[in-house]
């Protein structure tokens, strides 16, 4: 999924009433989907193909534009409702408040979108679908999602993945993670600074920072986006998930979520 985000720093996350002034502001294209197609593109220096849903309006044909911009071949399924817009507040600490605005538009298998292709990828990451879509996306020889796609639609469809990877600092990602039974071969809870834990693989570091920590958004999907790629390259499970523990924690000294 897309969406289009306002990044602010601010000298603290306002309470009500209260007036905070921002520092710098930037605008980008982001969500799940778009920030871990672009740190896949940027880490394999391929060309990456990237499903998903926009808008017919001015910020679905701007996110389109940027996608092209870093490098993105983006297939979208274009629909009548608004693409959704967000803000996010980074307080001196680098921690993030994000409000979003409109629903998260997503590919669905109505779409006429070349889902047989599919079957040629070493790998997939999803983070938005329709429940008959993830049939399609199971072609693929390693599927990895969040458990933002809905557990039940996965138990629906009677499908198994190859990574279930969610962060154990959201209470219902973690909840889903602790109640996937037998619907992946391996799940992920992300810690941030702490690092995590796998199932199976125990505990987990996290990787060490070069620099100060700027703004979380986008570390969870970046951390998605590397441990797609080893699994993909048939890494073992300790040199997948430490690409992903790098990938992190270099997301995590940029304002937003990649430099171009």
């Amino acid at each position: 999924h897309v969406e289009w985000v306002t990044f602010i720093s601010v000298d603290k996350c306002p309470k009500a009433g209260e007036i905070s002034h921002g520092e710098i502001y930037l605008e980008d294209v982001a969500g799940g989907g778009a920030v871990a197609a672009i740190k896949i593109a940027q880490l394999t220096k391929q060309s990456v193909k990237f499903y998903t849903a926009l808008g017919k309006d001015y910020i679905g044909k701007k996110c389109f534009k940027r996608l092209k911009q870093l490098g993105i071949e983006t297939v979208v399924a274009w629909k009548d409702e608004p693409t959704r817009t967000g803000i996010s507040m980074l307080d001196q600490r680098g921690e993030r408040t994000i409000t979003v605005i409109g629903d998260r538009l997503q590919p669905s298998s109505s779409d006429s979108l070349p889902w047989e292709e599919l079957i040629n990828f070493d790998g997939i990451f999803v983070t938005a679908i329709d429940q008959k879509a993830l049939k399609h996306c199971r072609k693929a020889n390693v599927m990895v999602a969040t458990p933002r796609i809905g557990l039940s639609n996965i138990q629906r469809e009677n499908i198994k993945l190859d990574a279930l990877i969610g962060s154990a600092l959201d209470p219902d990602e973690k909840n889903d993670l602790l109640s996937a039974t037998n619907l992946s071969r391996l799940k992920i809870a992300t810690e941030g600074a702490l690092g995590g834990q796998a199932w199976p693989g125990g505990r987990f570091p996290a990787a060490k920072l070069k620099s100060a920590v700027i703004d979380t958004y986008g570390c969870g999907d970046s951390f998605a986006a590397g441990v797609t790629i080893g699994l993909s390259s048939g890494w073992s499970l300790n040199e997948a998930i430490s690409l992903g523990a790098h990938c992190g924690a270099q997301c995590s000294t940029l304002l937003g979520p990649y430099e171009d």
